[in-house]
């Protein structure tokens, strides 16, 4: 019996391990989307600090791309391929 149960939690891994991530996939699309706004939206107040606003925009893109990065490689652990 509880090979049985064994055997079909691991079959459900990979299912619940997509559906993992592209729930956690949302929160660094989110802020990716936000970081972008604050960019055009200080640009459009202060040009002139156009250049200081795309550098730490572009920094912090970086630091929530990595965020889902590190969900894909948690992906592929839980889900064993």
């Amino acid at each position: 019996m509880s090979d049985n149960v064994l055997a079909q939690a691991v079959n459900l891994n990979p299912g619940l391990a997509a559906i993992g991530y592209g729930l956690g996939a949302i929160g660094p699309g989110i802020g990716v989307g936000l970081i972008f706004a604050a960019v055009i939206n200080g640009t459009a107040r202060q040009p002139e600090a156009q250049g200081k606003l795309q550098t730490m925009g572009y920094t912090t893109f970086v630091l929530s791309e990595v965020l889902a990065l590190i969900g894909v490689v948690v992906y592929f652990i839980a889900s064993n391929r």
